[in-house]
């Protein structure tokens, strides 16, 4: 344990390669070295614009949250986890002492000391502290990707199993095919959805979750010359129902709607697309104002709900989810990088695909000295 190299992102469009203190690991934390960490759009996010929200990158930051390693170092206090033990990361930190930490809802912590957001560190190092609570052990068959996917699994968990509550033999329309709503599409498979609606205006990412894990798939119609948003909306909602058979009631109706895509029109269509009494989850992030059909809302009385990042139980389920072969999580890593071009992984993520033209699902950065072939 000599060198502790870091992703850092300085300002916009600024990252550099720097070395960092390696943490010492006090009380119940552990310390884990860092095998291989997932970019999200929220790390690119931070790239480009510096902030996210209220969250502003007003110092240097280590980029990284969607991680896997093993552990290296147990503190006095640490319980069930040895040196040695591969984990997968949940990447906040709560306070375990407020009223949401208390009521079991510890996501929703105002202290939460959540990795690569302002203005604490993330994990593309080489060793990361994390409280012991915190890290999953990976059962054996399951390689380092896979603990490295439970972070964004765990979103798509948390959104349709706990937040909706979906139950068995149910159906579901998701807005958009991006990492995350393939995998919320692939927790209601495995939970038992009858039908899963994909919804995305790319045929090729379209295509690609029908062969994952969505039972069909629509692509909206484009906006018509001066048409307003939510005029367009109820003609993609009545065109959708007649192609796909969807009723506002009964057994052809949707109980579920998850939108992934953080697009105005797709909120707006999936509020009428909803069954009266159905379900509505917005996990994806877009612009922070939209207009929606409010009076349609509580006229259908539907439980709109928010979903961010994931809870108590969220990881254990998706990694067992993973673990009984219900999810496969392979075929979602398109791409992988050495530590050492981290700056390529992230112009590829953002470009949306590689300099061969192969389109990106999720790029994975290997730790400092970990082949991007050893998964």
């Amino acid at each position: 344990m000599s060198d502790n190299p870091s992703f850092v992102l300085r300002g916009i469009e600024d990252v550099v390669y720097e070395q960092r203190p390696i943490p010492e690991a006090t009380g119940d934390d552990v310390l884990v070295e860092v095998k291989k960490t997932g970019i999200c759009g929220s790390d690119v996010h931070y790239l480009v614009a510096g902030r996210i929200g209220q969250f502003v990158v007003e110092k240097p930051m280590v980029l990284g949250h969607e991680s896997s390693g093993v552990v290296v170092k147990v503190g006095p206090k640490a319980n069930g986890i040895k040196v040695g033990d591969r984990v997968a990361m949940e990447p906040g930190a709560v306070c375990r002492t407020c009223d949401a930490c208390k009521s079991g809802r510890y996501e929703l912590c105002p202290d939460i000391e959540f990795a690569a957001t302002p203005p604490y560190d993330g994990t593309l190092a080489r060793y990361y502290r994390i409280p012991s609570d915190l890290v999953y052990k990976l059962p054996k068959h399951l390689t380092l990707e896979d603990g490295a996917m439970m972070e964004p699994l765990s979103v798509a968990v948390h959104s349709v199993a706990n937040i909706a509550g979906l139950r068995a033999n149910q159906s579901v329309v998701i807005f958009g095919a991006g990492p995350v709503g393939l995998l919320c599409m692939a927790v209601a498979k495995a939970l038992g959805a009858r039908r899963v609606i994909a919804v995305d205006i790319v045929p090729d990412r379209l295509e690609f979750a029908k062969s994952y894990a969505a039972t069909e798939t629509y692509i909206p119609p484009p906006l018509d010359p001066g048409e307003t948003r939510m005029k367009y909306s109820e003609r993609n909602a009545k065109t959708m129902a007649e192609k796909l058979g969807i009723e506002e009631r009964g057994p052809n109706s949707i109980d579920l709607v998850v939108d992934a895509s953080g697009a105005e029109v797709s909120i707006q269509t999936g509020i009428m697309i909803a069954k009266a009494g159905g379900t509505y989850v917005q996990v994806g992030m877009g612009s922070p104002d939209v207009t929606i059909p409010v009076t349609l809302l509580l006229t259908k009385e539907l439980n709109f709900k928010g979903s961010f990042r994931y809870g108590p139980g969220d990881y254990p389920l998706a990694i067992a989810l993973v673990n009984q072969g219900k999810i496969d999580l392979k075929p979602l890593v398109t791409h992988r990088f050495p530590f050492d071009d981290a700056i390529e992984a992230f112009q590829t993520t953002r470009a949306g695909k590689s300099s061969d033209g192969k389109g990106v699902i999720k790029a994975i950065i290997s730790g400092p000295g970990v082949s991007p072939n050893d998964i």
